[in-house]
């Protein structure tokens, strides 16, 4: 049995970088038939916030990423507790009591002499009076894991075969001096228990992806398959880190981009396949392969949004947007036609809305100073609705015979009298649709 998991920390809203690790893991399970777990990571009391945990699971129902379990760290404490015991009963596991200030100082101290900067396992040096005097004076120590100083080696689904000398790297803070449990032992323990096969996440995890295997097997347990996707950059290569609160996925939905369009691009975003508008997460699925994704920093644009969302919206049926549609008031008996007439006129849903108010109410004339007078006298040639489906062509037919105007210098201005704008669907079922003639 597959089974993955997104393990998102409460603590913001989930953006566009999250979203394309919970859209990876989501599309494995889901190719495999596998189980799909939405593990809340909120081992943090102070940073985690239900709001933030119920603004998780809207983000993901809204894209249609369902789980199949949902899991809480925070009720999974004395399971971590229990991990911790056996690392100390295996000596792999060891209080430290150094100061911010004096790590600081001791990762300084190695780069002025050209030594990479890995904590120096000096309270592995303390004899039991002085481990006893540095918490009577300072309080609880971190807990650091004691790594094997050996290669560690895997094949990555995405990076390919990697490794790394564990002598090179800090032993790894698990938990903290006040008692919190940090990601690490937290992550190993639920992977372990709960049966995970596939952890696809960022590339910054690599050595801490590391660190894991190590303690995973200290713990008895089988590492998963791992792989590492590229980290998003922005649409010139710039670091998203700063701008990721932007792009929040409840942000992208306020802004009108849908669903499948965000899906469409995120899935196919830095692999050898072309972004293409998909009709369903099936579709997403059956051609997702993990081992297509490279290895470099990925451009992310949310300009490409637009289009694909515009794409989408034509595709809809009536069907689909019939709800909506009857919300703002269209009749029903040209529900049907608005709607075909309008998709492929508008970005988001929401300007469906302004063009029904046009169409119910008449638009506000745009008019250029040179065309006052023709569009005047063209409205009063206009009669009062309603508009059968040849009643622009009689319409401009008698405008052209009345003031001889032709050709764009008839059309434009009478679109932009009709309209309020210049661009818009054509004329001719348009004016079958309106509800009400402009006044000037």
């Amino acid at each position: 049995m597959t089974v993955t998991r997104f393990a998102p920390s409460p603590t913001g809203y989930i953006h566009v970088g999250n979203l394309r690790t919970a859209l990876m893991n989501w599309m494995i399970a889901r190719k495999a038939g596998g189980t799909f777990i939405l593990r809340i990571d909120d081992t943090d009391p102070e940073r985690s916030k239900q709001e933030y945990v119920d603004a998780i699971k809207e983000d993901l129902e809204w894209l249609g990423l369902t789980w199949d379990k949902i899991e809480t760290q925070s009720s999974r404490l004395d399971r971590y507790a229990e991990a911790a015991d056996k690392l100390r009963e295996m000596s792999r596991f060891y209080e430290a009591f150094e100061t911010p200030t004096e790590l600081d100082l001791k990762r300084k101290k190695q780069l002025n002499m050209g030594k990479p900067p890995v904590y120096d396992r000096a309270a592995l040096k303390l004899t039991d009076d002085q481990t006893e005097a540095l918490r009577a004076e300072r309080g609880n120590g971190v807990w650091r894991f004691k790594l094997d100083h050996e290669r560690i080696n895997w094949t990555d689904g995405i990076l390919g075969d990697l490794s790394i000398d564990a002598s090179s790297v800090s032993d790894p803070v698990l938990i903290r001096g006040d008692g919190q449990v940090l990601y690490t032992i937290a992550s190993v323990v639920d992977d372990t228990e709960m049966g995970v096969t596939h952890v696809v996440r960022g590339s910054d995890h690599v050595t801490n992806t590391a660190t894991q295997i190590q303690i995973i097997e200290a713990l008895g347990g089988t590492p998963p398959k791992f792989a590492h996707h590229s980290l998003l950059t922005g649409p010139q290569g710039e670091s998203l880190s700063k701008r990721l609160g932007t792009l929040a996925i409840r942000d992208l939905r306020e802004n009108g981009v849908e669903p499948m369009a965000l899906l469409s691009l995120m899935a196919r975003l830095g692999s050898s396949q072309p972004v293409e508008l998909r009709a369903s997460l099936d579709e997403l699925v059956e051609g997702f392969e993990i081992s297509q994704f490279g290895a470099a920093p990925t451009k992310f644009d949310v300009e490409d949004l637009g289009p694909l969302t515009h794409r989408h919206l034509g595709t809809l049926p009536f069907s689909e947007m019939a709800d909506e549609i009857a919300a703002l008031g269209v009749p029903a008996e040209i529900a049907p036609k608005f709607w075909d007439v309008m998709r492929e006129n508008i970005n988001t849903r929401a300007e469906l809305g302004p063009w029904w108010d046009v169409l119910r109410d008449g638009a506000t004339p745009l008019v250029e100073n040179d065309d006052k007078e023709f569009v005047t006298q063209a409205l009063n040639l206009l009669p009062a609705p309603p508009y059968s489906e040849d009643a622009w062509s009689t319409w401009t037919a008698e405008v052209k015979e009345a003031t001889g105007r032709k050709g764009k210098g008839l059309f434009m201005p009478l679109r932009k009298a009709l309209t309020g704008r210049q661009r818009g669907p054509e004329m001719a079922d348009f004016v079958s649709l309106m509800q009400s003639k402009p006044k000037l």
